[in-house]
């Protein structure tokens, strides 16, 4: 695996490292570097040797600096030069960057492959609101793709006619971070669906759902009898769909009403009046507890966990949990 160091001027390594941390989970030969005002080059490179031999493969590093031309830049370069055939730099180093390289390290061995990849990302992460304070030549392309596609006449058959459903997960917090980078770099999906009845008649929320997916992915906040009917429409059978879902209750009415979903992915349950805390993210009341049986009777298999890099919970194990914390209560 690509080995990654986040090197800047003062803390804001440690402080990107955590972050990435509590959107893509914990990460394996990733290390930060820190240059303090009381510390010269020589102490920063000793620093970035150390963080390199720690690597389990010191074959393909990957630099993400602060500041091209900075201390950390010139001195990650000086250690570069004998390794410029596989070792790469990037600099200007930022959060959507981070996270990208991190998820690219899944799917490529080279260093200087996602140092690549994690360019237009970076990019991407600078935005500016109000919109008219883009440049022209950004805000011109913004509003090409925005144009609308044109809508398919009822009955239209787009591929097999089979919505495809990449992931199906329970958070109460919907589209966050989590879901918007790790998830969504995960398993690719071409269109984030909320499924609530109540967020679809919040036009506030809908609006923020909608402008917090992340760059190539479209956001919709649906009731659940349209998702019902959307499983049904073969006009979507061209869509990857990453479905979120408030509660369980929510998902057991959409599989009920036609909806194939086959797994859910349980990653956060906010804890309230009458609920159990069964893990760090998860709690449950005894209305979930029945749900979650009612879904295993189904077939519905579960993968408990935030996001991609972290180990699978035990569902059953949980459950048992839950039911014994609320006789305890009761």
């Amino acid at each position: 695996m690509v080995g990654i160091i986040l090197a800047s001027h003062g803390e804001f390594a440690n402080g990107i490292l955590q972050s990435g941390s509590m959107i893509f989970g914990e990460q394996e030969n990733v290390k930060a570097v820190t240059l303090q005002p009381s510390e010269g080059p020589d102490d920063l490179k000793a620093k970035l040797v150390a963080a390199i031999d720690s690597f389990d493969d010191q074959e393909e590093v990957l630099f993400l600096v602060d500041l091209w031309g900075g201390t950390p830049f010139n001195q990650a370069n000086s250690l570069f030069e004998e390794h410029k055939d596989k070792w790469a730099i990037v600099a200007g180093m930022n959060l959507p960057m981070v996270i990208e390289a991190y998820s690219s390290r899944f799917s490529m061995n080279s260093a200087q492959e996602i140092a690549a990849h994690i360019l237009e990302t970076a990019k991407e992460g600078v935005k500016v609101k109000p919109e008219e304070l883009e440049p022209a030549d950004t805000a011109k392309a913004a509003v090409v793709d925005n144009q609308p596609k044109g809508s398919l006449a009822p009955g239209t058959v787009v591929g097999d006619g089979k919505i495809k459903i990449v992931l199906t997960r329970v958070d109460s917090r919907l589209l966050h971070g989590q879901v918007a980078t790790a998830w969504t770099k995960s398993v690719t999906p071409s269109r984030i669906i909320v499924v609530s009845d109540a967020v679809a008649k919040d036009d506030l929320r809908k609006k923020l759902i909608e402008q917090a997916a992340p760059p190539g992915v479209k956001a919709n906040v649906i009731p659940v009898q349209k998702m019902i009917e959307v499983a049904k429409d073969p006009r979507f059978g061209g869509t990857k769909a990453l479905l979120l879902f408030e509660n369980p209750e929510d998902v057991l009415r959409a599989i009920d009403g036609g909806v194939p979903i086959s797994e859910v992915n349980v990653g956060s349950m906010a804890h309230s009046v009458g609920k159990v805390v069964v893990s760090k993210v998860l709690s449950m009341g005894t209305e979930n507890v029945e749900t979650f049986e009612k879904l295993k009777e189904k077939g519905v298999t579960f993968d408990v966990r935030k996001v991609p890099n972290d180990s699978k919970d035990n569902m059953d194990e949980l459950l048992r949990k839950a039911k014994a914390e609320l006789a305890n209560v009761k």
